[in-house]
């Protein structure tokens, strides 16, 4: 009788250096119903993690090479979301506690018992599996608003300063170029607010007529103007008790800077046509692709206003920052346009994420999310590869890749005396480079054009 029975679409991933252990590991999952994979060290499943959607990785921690304790943090980077259970026959608690800190689910020690297996394993997906429910229930949540993908340093930078933030009812200010997803990260700054309860209420400032804009956040008196044949509530008043969201701020005439300087001041509006003063409590989170610190210099934004907006202030990482987000959004989008196109896409081919990864994006995520839905609709077989990119991803991708460099690290230098040996050299260029990305192992082999897995290679031993 099956002990854990296994959900159709759990992949495991095995790992040991011992081809023995992987036919004995294979022959129980396989009479469980699971699919699995295996490697021979550490490298070969950090290459089989890169290609292959895997749950739970269960690997040996004592291994030649890539140790699986490295393997571990490897696994982290490389897929965030599978569990790991790793084995070994000489366990200590040190290294149990060790694992546990890095983020292992589970720690079994040889010789491995069938049940024990199995119930790891067993209890590792349905962490995963809830895990998953969860995230989709903040989903569903967020009514229409596409979730935040990634699990760069930068972005996740920002979204401690969003988590941050959140909870106080101060004005935030977004900055960010067009197309990195300024409401997105505003609806995330609302959801963690006390008033998640209350209505998120979205304007994007540029989008409407200037004669418009005024009576549509300050809403208008019956007769006010020709047309105005009843009262109607603007978009402040519709947002009492929640936040408003005030996008490309820096398109606001003079005349409604006044007013909205008045409302964050006093908390209280007039209507167009009225003399009623209303009182409104919402919170204002704004947000613009513009300098506005020029824009004041410039006199074409009021100093006092962008005091008021500049509370907690920012900036949000354009995408050509966050190279390691784009294969899990090009994966988010064709996931979502498939469902809504009816198309059998499954996936992007390793070429093609190559080349997505080569290419600057810069029109951000909104660029990234409309070639790939572009590719998707067009699409005849169940993988995306190159040629269904738009022509500048192809020719990026023939150019090589590029890394993209943050502002902070440009213009390093390191200094190495004429002699140093050539090995000497890889290894304090690394750990220069992993000194300067705070460890962050992906963005170092970005920097340098190798792969991640050279550097765990050339640095076994480190951390």
């Amino acid at each position: 009788m099956s002990e854990s029975p296994a959900p159709e679409t759990a992949t495991l991933l095995l790992v040991d250096d011992e081809p023995a252990n992987l036919d004995s590991l294979e022959r129980i999952f396989a009479r469980e119903g699971y699919r699995t994979l295996r490697a021979e060290s550490g490298s070969a499943a950090l290459d089989l993690l890169r290609g292959e959607p895997v749950d739970v990785v269960l690997t040996d921690l004592m291994m030649p090479g890539l140790s699986g304790q490295e393997l571990l943090k490897g696994v982290r980077a490389v897929a965030p979301e599978a569990e790991v259970v790793l084995m070994t026959a000489y366990g200590t608690v040190e290294a149990a506690v060790a694992a546990m800190k890095d983020g292992a689910y589970d720690f079994l020690t040889k010789p491995l018992k069938r049940h024990a297996v199995l119930k790891s394993v067993a209890q590792a997906l349905e962490k995963r599996r809830l895990l998953r429910e969860n995230k989709q229930l903040r989903a569903r949540l967020a009514g229409s608003a596409s979730p935040i993908v990634g699990q760069s340093p930068p972005l996740r930078a920002t979204l401690d300063v969003i988590r941050q933030a959140a909870p106080s009812s101060a004005t935030v200010l977004l900055l960010g170029e067009s197309g990195t997803g300024k409401e997105l990260f505003a609806r995330a700054l609302h959801e963690h607010s006390g008033r998640a309860q209350g209505p998120f209420v979205p304007i994007n400032c540029a989008a409407i007529p200037e004669t418009i804009l005024e009576s549509e956040l300050f809403g208008y008196e019956r007769g006010a103007f020709t047309g105005a044949t009843q009262r109607k509530e603007g978009r402040i008043e519709r947002a009492q008790g929640g936040t408003l969201f005030l996008d490309e701020v820096g398109e606001l005439s003079p005349a409604v800077q006044v007013k909205l300087l008045r409302f964050l001041q006093e908390g209280e509006i007039e209507r167009l046509g009225g003399a009623a003063v209303v009182k409104v409590d919402c919170r204002v989170v704004a947000a613009t692709n513009r300098d506005l610190g020029a824009q004041v210099k410039e006199g074409r934004f009021r100093e006092d206003l962008f005091y008021r907006l500049n509370v907690i202030q920012v900036v949000l990482p354009p995408l050509r920052d966050r190279v390691e987000d784009v294969p899990l959004l090009a994966d988010h989008f064709v996931a979502r346009y498939a469902a809504k196109n009816a198309k059998p896409v499954r996936a992007l081919t390793p070429a093609a994420l190559e080349a997505l990864e080569a290419y600057s994006w810069p029109g951000n995520v909104r660029e990234l999310e409309n070639a790939i839905e572009r590719a998707v609709v067009l699409s005849q077989g169940t993988e995306l590869d190159v040629d269904a990119l738009p022509q500048a991803v192809q020719n990026a991708a023939r150019a090589g890749p590029r890394p993209a460099i943050p502002a902070a690290l440009e213009g390093r230098t390191l200094t190495i005396p004429l002699g140093t040996p050539m090995e000497e050299i890889e290894l304090r260029v690394i750990r220069e480079t992993l000194r300067h990305t705070k460890g962050d192992k992906n963005l170092a082999a970005q920097l340098l054009g190798i792969a991640a897995r050279t550097i765990y290679r050339k640095l076994p031993k480190e951390s």
